[in-house]
């Protein structure tokens, strides 16, 4: 019978096996470091939200004790959560990194772009992105989407393939067998890539508290002045809430996901450390988006449309 080096040194006839969290981890370095070596102008889109924060931590992992190889990128829809900016500002500073914003604001200063009726700056984040990314010849950019979270993620490859127009074809996208991911794009094209692929939420916060990574206190219960709208706690600003017949209250609530003010909403809880949010998160049966994102409501295809024009 054959021992591992590890189980040997154990004292145990036991064969040596990654954890749950260490197999996640070990699959997102390797991602990283195969992007560094097979792209130019890599990016990581970070927003200051829990995916991105955790996708963040093991890029620094995967190229310690050197700096990361890549910059990052924010899309800003001006109607942010003051808390969740100033934790970006706040890691980029920290860890010396170089960070571009593509301002959907500037975009309706300058009449490119319109204000929606109801306030919703999310769909409007395509434009910036993709320009942001043809202008400084991104040829590949993380994002922190997770199969679990919709429908239209489930069946996103972790390497998906963007054409000239940042627009997603599934006929392009190609089989990633044995963990082999084909970088390969013509000059004009970019490739998207998905660390968390195969993380769940819960996955994401039992990370989280392993690491001791440092999170806005927004995903925190909080005592917080929020209306009711659509069925969801939506925080007031100047984005348009509330309106008349819509009643300003204080809650404890926290945010399980994080996006624009206007069609991010807060929930019920009284989940104020790490492992109280790990007991309700195991407990519930919704995901994060389903529960708590109004841009996902909009039609049954919301996300699978926003793909396409070339947002996710």
């Amino acid at each position: 019978m054959t021992t591992t080096v590890a189980a040997v040194e154990e004292g145990t006839d036991a064969p040596y096996a990654l954890s749950h969290l260490d197999a996640l981890e070990s699959e997102a370095v390797h991602i990283f470091r195969e992007v560094a070596g097979e792209f130019e102008r890599p990016v990581i889109l970070f927003s200051g939200g829990k995916d991105s924060i955790v996708m963040l931590h093991l890029a620094l992992k995967a190229f310690a004790p050197a700096a990361i190889p890549f910059s990052l990128l924010h899309v800003d829809t001006g109607h942010n959560f003051p808390e969740v900016l100033e934790y970006r500002d706040r890691t980029v500073e920290r860890h010396g990194l170089r960070l571009h914003v593509a301002s959907v604001q500037d975009y309706i200063d300058r009449g490119v772009l319109k204000e929606r009726p109801d306030g919703t700056r999310n769909p409007l984040q395509t434009l910036p992105l993709t320009e942001k990314i043809q202008a400084d010849k991104f040829d590949a950019v993380f994002g922190g989407g997770r199969r679990d979270e919709e429908k239209a993620r489930a069946k996103e490859r972790v390497f998906s393939l963007r054409d000239e127009f940042s627009q997603w074809d599934p006929r392009r996208q190609r089989p990633e067998l044995w963990n082999l991911y084909n970088g390969r794009h013509a000059p004009g094209e970019h490739v998207r890539v998905f660390p968390l692929s195969n993380w769940t939420e819960l996955d994401v916060w039992q990370y989280i508290a392993r690491e001791g990574i440092e999170l806005p206190e927004i995903y925190f219960a909080h005592e917080r002045e929020v209306f009711s709208r659509s069925g969801m706690w939506l925080t007031p600003g100047e984005w348009g809430g509330p309106k008349d017949g819509e009643t300003v209250e204080k809650r404890l609530v926290r945010y399980r996901t994080v996006g624009d003010m206007s069609c991010t909403g807060a929930v019920d809880s009284d989940a104020v450390t790490l492992d109280d949010v790990i007991v309700e998160i195991a407990a519930s049966r919704l995901t994060e988006r389903g529960a708590t994102r109004a841009d996902d409501k909009m039609s049954e295809a919301a996300m699978e449309d926003r793909k396409r024009e070339g947002y996710f």
